[in-house]
């Protein structure tokens, strides 16, 4: 049967990756009410700027910031959803809570997914080389693999220098840009723009397969705000200043 979406991956296998990062963004934005949206203190001088400067209403600023703290909680789920997708080609398999993202079922390539390259500091970065060295070492005819999904370029090359103010460096351990790392999986050099072209058809597939099967959930953040800004007659600003800094002298007028 040919397949509608991708080569290297089953149609139904890319839905389900589809759908679980679908469900994480769900629980994300289900898991922002008030108390989580106060938690690190509102900077409410910022908003006040970034409402008067850029000439948006302080609902649209609260639900801009709101999407931002939620965004914070998806970034490991996009690099999840790649761990999925790449699992589902045949050879490999995902790590689950084995110590490895992904790896070739005759134990042939290890590697750890990181999203973005910028994601580790120096500590992580040791410790990472660290990690795949040993897998390095225990299986003899392995190369282990730091995947950075968007890189600073393209590239497949030995992972070595000082991390920390060692020097390391192994035969058999290297750093790959996403798309490279999709290709040596694949043998397809387009992998990862084919998946890039495919995503918006796949995705408007399954939110239509979804429709009117599942309640959509919202943050709850903003309605609760509301909802007291009805009773207090304060502006949402004031409002939210007040329960974040009432404390302060003076703001108890507001």
């Amino acid at each position: 049967m040919a397949k509608k979406y991708l080569d290297f991956v089953s149609d139904e296998h890319l839905l389900k990756c589809i759908e679980n990062l679908h469900n994480a963004y769900l629980r994300a934005k289900d898991n922002i009410s008030k108390k989580t949206f106060y938690k690190n203190k509102v900077d409410t001088i910022k908003l006040i700027f970034d409402s008067n400067f850029n000439n948006v209403d302080e609902e649209s600023v609260i639900e801009t910031e709101i999407l931002r703290q939620i965004d914070k909680s998806i970034n490991n789920s996009i690099g999840t959803f790649h761990e999925e997708v790449l699992g589902g080609i045949e050879g490999y398999e995902i790590g689950e809570l084995s110590g490895f993202d992904i790896k070739a079922i005759d134990n042939t390539l290890f590697a750890d997914i990181k999203n973005k390259h910028n994601t580790m500091n120096s500590s992580s970065a040791e410790s990472l080389f660290q990690k795949l060295a040993r897998y390095a070492d225990t299986y003899k005819e392995a190369k282990c693999y730091w995947v950075q999904i968007l890189a600073k370029g393209s590239f497949n090359e030995k992972w070595f220098g000082e991390i920390n103010g060692k020097e390391y460096s192994h035969s058999r351990v290297y750093k790959i840009s996403g798309d490279q790392f999709y290709a040596l999986l694949t043998g397809n050099q387009n992998a990862f723009y084919d998946l890039y072209t495919v995503l918006p058809k796949a995705i408007s597939d399954y939110m239509n397969s979804i429709h009117d099967k599942n309640a959509k959930k919202e943050n709850s953040a903003l309605s609760e705000i509301q909802n007291e800004t009805s009773e207090t007659n304060r502006s949402i600003f004031d409002q939210i200043t007040f329960e974040n800094y009432g404390y302060y002298i003076g703001f108890d007028k507001l």
